[in-house]
């Protein structure tokens, strides 16, 4: 449970602090870049799952490759996540997807590495369950972003500080949910 919440958090951060620097300013865009973000990434970590699965188990495994997993499966990640984009940016014309495909690939390698590794069990369902997780808590980071925007903020504080102490305070919360799941 700690390590999905530390791979979510540091996910979400870096994926967020990216939206930031490509879109300061518009609070309305910002949001919806967030949502085709979560979305993407959704999308991408499920498929990739499932291809990084199969591919483990019917090419690595029979070959005795199976310690070359990530140097598999980060070709994969990146040959699914562009014509992803394309097909959501057609399905779903209301979200911005065009420039989303650094940060969609950063937030997808650190979930994907982080959690799904080789020999993980759960792998499949994993991959399922991971991309809401991310969603939800990169739209509590924009919704705490545009919070703390709207508040008098202290100079040494603003940016990647305030982003940071936000990190610490919210992993704080999840964690106590870690004592309602007993093994």
């Amino acid at each position: 449970m700690t390590e999905l919440l530390v791979a979510l958090l540091s996910a979400a951060l870096i994926s967020h602090y990216l939206l930031r620097l490509t879109l300061p300013g518009d609070p309305q865009l910002e949001r919806r870049r967030v949502h085709a973000l979560g979305l993407a990434t959704m999308l991408l970590v499920a498929f990739s799952g499932l291809s990084a699965c199969l591919l483990d188990k019917f090419v690595l495994q029979p070959l005795a490759l199976g310690a070359l997993w990530l140097f598999a499966y980060v070709p994969v990640v990146i040959l699914l996540s562009q014509p992803l984009l394309n097909a959501l940016a057609r399905r779903v014309p209301a979200l911005p997807f065009d420039g989303l495909w650094v940060p969609l690939l950063a937030s997808t390698g650190v979930l994907s590495v982080a959690l799904l590794g080789p020999g993980n069990a759960g792998e499949l369902i994993y991959s399922l369950g991971i991309g809401p997780a991310f969603w939800l808590v990169l739209s509590l980071f924009n919704d705490l972003r545009q919070r703390i925007d709207e508040n008098d903020i202290p100079r040494p504080f603003n940016g990647l500080p305030v982003d940071l102490l936000s990190a610490g305070l919210l992993a704080v919360a999840f964690l106590g949910l870690n004592a309602m799941i007993k093994p």
